[in-house]
Parts: structure tokens; sequence; C-alpha cells
């Protein structure tokens, strides 16, 4: 029995495949399971097109032991085996396909499915096993093989007395070292849980002894029995069809896969056919994660391949917008490396991220036409994610969103959808109105919403930091632009106001220039306001960047240098306007009520005094003059 040397350079691609490919170790069993279940596609195939090797489906499984005394681990299948030169050709030559050959000649046979490339995977258990033998008999054969390596320094192959076709694959496990516990793979729990995780789906039984605690007849004691288990499920949720899946089943699975203690508010489970097949079973949660809006959040969906699952958060199959949606995509189509474990980017991918938004932007619409109150519930925690999809990436996903977005207005204490605002808009109108605050409380004490309130516009209530940057991608909606009602004009006034406005600001020019020098540049212009109905003053800027803005920007650094333009209004029909008029020639009194005004207007609008000292004298100097 001589020693034969792997026919690639063994050790050097050994240790590449052990210490380099695979990122956890605990994938072997995945890779050896995936394998067992390759050849028992191959001999259920051979079952359904030969009489002479007709097999009970039954039959087909796979078996785990434990040997703890031996440290050995032990998976046999009831596959098609290999004969001495598939065992030599399969895992004398590392990564070499045999399950790629044998699916290119099931390219229209669809009954099977091959899930790996066996040559490759296998060599993941040298991770764990300090010696692997393999026993393997064909079903073409009546003579069984023996494959045994270290994985160092080549294999042999010889007799084996295995009399029942499949292969029984026995690893010798690694000894512990201070650093390594390899005895865990000898614990049938630990086993139990990474077939749950990773083969739960594959198609055969994967048997195993267990452990279980039974009371004793007629008595409160336990005995502990070992019984044999399957430890798989075989069937996904995913694949059957939705009118046989009730809607408990969709839950329990949602909490107990994707440990969530809220109920989905939507379900999305279809199947798609055609360049890039796939099943798909997603949620959208009702409530969010308490770390979702923070950096230890991971998005990203589950990703299964023929039922054997390859990656816990695969991003790339959820755009950032959506990237609350839990769930788990299964396809046949995928591009693997070798190490089954990193998704090649490529156009598969690429169209199956697609038709995935397209699904949850479809559910969302869905589900806000026909359950309003779960939609808003849903919108409670998720609303923020989906306005800065509208916003990042200047815009581009505008139209996908638009419809999804809500806000409060002063219509009614409740949601309402940008369509549903423009469909109420009064005869004539041509802007969404909307004011930024901090609380809608806090909106509705601004000076500028009492006339538009008076004449009867309704207004959006921006209350999220990110909400007028959102609008601002938007642009428009429905041939309708946006209009903060603390920026530019307003068009509010009929023709006859405008021109009386126009009087005024002639009338007082002479006054508002002396005003706007008082304030020695801190606003670009001193105005007669159009929009103030009791109030003496606001504070607005001109069109580009609002005050909303500017206070949000300048949390961060490299934006805080960013300023709005600063517009003072001035109410033409508060008695404060008349005192200013009367005070146009006692330039010192005019700049002293000039800056108070100034900096009520700033406080108003929630910004800092510059000097709130001075702010102070001015105003107890003003206190003193009127005794």
């Amino acid at each position: 029995m001589a020693k034969k040397q792997f026919k690639t350079e063994s050790k050097r691609l050994l240790d590449l495949m052990i210490n380099s490919i695979y990122t956890n170790r605990e994938i072997f069993l995945r890779e050896l399971i995936s394998n067992a279940s390759d050849a028992l596609d191959k001999r259920h195939y051979l079952s359904i097109t030969d009489d002479a090797h007709r097999i009970n489906k039954e039959e087909l499984k796979i078996e785990l032991t434990i040997d703890k005394e031996n440290r050995r681990l032990i998976l046999t299948d009831t596959g098609i085996g290999m004969t001495q030169d598939e065992l030599e050709h399969n895992l004398g030559t590392i990564a070499h396909s045999g399950s790629l050959e044998f699916k290119k000649k099931l390219e229209e046979a669809k009954e099977v499915d091959i899930i790996g490339q066996f040559g490759v995977g296998f060599y993941s258990a040298f991770m764990v096993a300090k010696m692997i033998t393999v026993n393997s008999k064909s079903v073409h054969e009546t003579q069984a093989y023996r494959w045994e390596s270290t994985g160092e320094d080549g294999y042999t192959i010889s007799l084996s007395d295995k009399f029942t076709t499949g292969t029984e694959i026995i690893l010798t496990l690694k000894d512990n070292t201070d650093t390594e516990n390899y005895d865990e793979y000898l614990e049938t729990y630990t086993l139990k849980q990474l077939i749950k995780k990773y083969s739960d789906y594959v198609r055969y039984p994967i048997g195993m002894m267990v452990e279980t605690s039974h009371k004793k007849e007629d008595s409160d004691e336990y005995e502990t029995v070992v019984e044999h288990q399957i430890v798989n499920s075989m069937i996904p949720l995913w694949k059957r069809n939705k009118k046989d899946v009730t809607e408990e089943e969709y839950k329990d699975f949602y909490r107990n896969k994707f440990f969530s203690f809220d109920e989905p508010a939507k379900t999305i489970h279809y199947s798609l056919e055609g360049n890039v097949s796939y099943n798909a079973l997603l949620y959208v949660p009702s409530k969010a994660p308490y770390n979702f809006y923070s950096s230890e959040y991971e998005p990203g969906l589950q990703l299964y391949c023929k039922g054997v699952f390859i990656m816990d958060k695969a991003k790339d199959l959820l755009p950032n917008y959506f990237r609350f949606v839990k769930g788990l995509i299964d396809s046949n189509d995928l591009n693997l490396n070798i190490s089954r474990e990193i998704l090649q980017q490529d156009r598969q991918m690429k169209t199956m991220a697609k038709s995935i938004e397209k699904k949850i932007k479809g559910a969302l619409e869905d589900l806000l036409k026909n359950d309003r109150e779960k939609y808003e519930e849903f919108y409670k925690s998720f609303g923020l994610q989906l306005k800065y999809g509208v916003y990042e990436d200047f815009g581009a996903h505008k139209e996908t969103l638009q419809n999804l977005i809500l806000f409060k207005s002063t219509f009614e204490d409740k949601y309402v959808t940008l369509h549903e605002y423009v469909e109420r808009m009064k005869e004539g109108q041509d802007l969404i109105y909307y004011a930024c605050g901090q609380s809608i409380e806090q909106i509705n004490l601004l000076p500028q919403m009492e006339r538009l309130k008076d004449k009867g516009y309704e207004v959006l209530y921006f209350t999220d930091e990110v909400d007028e940057f959102a609008t601002f991608s938007l642009q428009e909606f429905e041939g309708k632009k946006f209009k903060s009602i603390a920026q530019g004009d307003l068009n509010l006034d009929s023709e006859e106001e405008k021109q009386e406005m126009e009087k005024k600001k002639e009338e007082n020019k002479d006054l508002l220039s002396s005003m706007k020098d008082a304030l020695s540049g801190a606003v670009a212009d001193v105005r007669i306001s159009s929009r103030l109905k009791t109030h003496p003053v606001c504070l607005v800027s001109d069109e580009g960047i609002s005050l909303e803005m500017e206070k949000v920007l300048a949390q961060n650094p490299e934006s805080s240098g960013i300023k709005a333009s600063r517009i003072l209004e001035i109410n033409p029909n508060h008695p404060i306007f008349a005192t200013l008029q009367n005070l146009k020639d006692n330039e010192s009194t005019l700049n002293l009520y000039t800056n108070i005004l100034y900096n009520q207007a700033l406080l108003i609008e929630g910004l800092s005094i510059d000097n709130p000292v001075e702010y102070a004298n001015q105003i107890c100097d003003l206190m003193s003059k009127m005794n």
C-alpha cells in the first residue's frame, strides 16, 4: 500500500484551503453533508433512469455518529459511492469537481440538484481533523476501497471491508490546545445546532443518536434515553406553496429564525423563474431593533444555495433604504467561489437584488393601501430610513420611495402621503408648504404658521432632521414644488395685497435700509413681511440653504461653515412697526430696537445669540427708558 502524492502542489494548496479560504472552521460539517447530498442525488438519478439500480427513496439518507472514546466523528451516506479510480480522481486531485462534471450531464434533468463541488469542500475537514479516512463502495462495483490521509504528506488507497453502497467519512479530530477546543465537535448539541444552521433543508434525512429526557412511567422522575432522531427538517418553508402555509407558521418561522419578538408587518413569499431563479421569504418588521439606527446593526438577507446555508448577511441583496427587511433567498443559480462563502459580484446577483427591491416596494405600497394602520405603525419605526433613502445618493432613489413617505400635517392629527396632500390643495395653490421644528407643538408656535392657517393652507410638519433634505432631493411632487414657510416668497397674497405691500416697501425703504445697517452684515436684508399676522418679527432665509438646514449642517464639522442667507422680516401691521417709523431719525434708539428684534427672531428660530450678555443689557436699557 504505497503512499501517493496529491496531484497538485498538495501542501501549499491544502494550507490555503485550511487557513485562508475558509474563515469559520465549523462549516466543515456543511461541506461534508453537501457532498453526501450530491452523492445521494446521483444515486437517486441512477435509480430513476436505470431499472438495474432501482432503490427505494426512503433508503437515501445521511447518518452522523459520535465516537468519543476514539475522538472520531463519522458521517455515512447511502449515495452512489466511489470506485478506486474515482477516489483517486476526486480526492487525490484537490479542487477537482466531480459534481461539476455530473451537473453538466444533467442540464436538462430538473429532478436533481447538485449543491457543491466534491473535492473542494471535502478538504475543509482538515481544519478539525488530524486524519481523514474515507470508506466507499460504488454502486457499480462489489469491492469497496479506503482512502486515508493526514493532509500533509499524500494519501493511501487500499481495499475496504465496507459491504454497503455509499461512503463513510471518518474524522479523527485534532487534539485540543491551549487556544483551540475540538471536543465540541463530539457533542450532540453542537452538531445538531450546526446541522440546523447550515443543512436543515438538505432534502435527505440526517440522522443521529440523541440523548433525551423522558418522564418515568408512574413517577415524577426523569430518565435519560438515547434514541435515533432525524435532526433536519428537509422541506424549507419557503419552498412550500403559499396556500399551504398558515399565517401562524409564517409568524413562528419569523420569530424563531430571526430571533424577533414583534410580529411582521408584512410577509413576502414568492418564487421567481427566469434568467435567475430563486425562492424568497421576506419579512417587513413592525418594530425596529434597539440598535437599528446604529453602526452595530448588520443588515442583509440569509442566503441559501439549493437549501444549503451559505451566508447570514448578504448585504448586496438589499438596498440600504430597505435594510430593515429580514428574510432569506434560496437560489439554484448562484456563482460561488471555491469556499462557498463569498459571492462573486456578477450579473446574477444584481438581477436578483433588483427584483427583490421591486417586490419589497410593491409589498409596502400594498400595505399602505390596504392596511393603513399597520403601515403607520411600521412607519413610526422605519420611516426615518425611507426618508434617508430619498436623500442619499443625490436623490437617485426618490422615484422608488416618494409614495412611501408620510408626514404629519395641519389638516388632521395623523399621517398624510404626499399624494393626499396634493389632492387636497386649494384651487390655484402651486406650492407644497412645510415647516421645520423639533416638535409639532414648537412648529405651531412659529410666527410664520399663523397666516397660513388663517388662509386655510395645509402645512406639513417636518420634525426629523432629514425631512427637509429629503424634499430638497425630491424638488417637486406631481408637479408641485416644496416650499418652507420660513423661506422666500410664499405667494400667499392677492394682487391687491401685493400692490399694497409694494407701496409699503417703497414708503419705508429708508427705515428698512437703516435697520439693515444697524445689524452690521448679520442679515442679507430687512423686509416688510407678507407672512406675519400678529407676531412682530420673524427670521427667514432666501432660496437655497434654509435656516433649518444650517442648524443640521452645523453639527458636522466638515459642513459647519455653510450658512443660510438671513432675512429679518417686520410685520407692518404690528404696533412695533409704528414705533420703528417714529424712530427713523433717532439712530441710536433705532439700532437698539433693531438688535433686540433680531435677537428675538433668532431665539424664536432656535438659533443662538452671538452675545447674550449684550442682549440682556439691551433689554435692561429699553426697560429703563420706558420709566
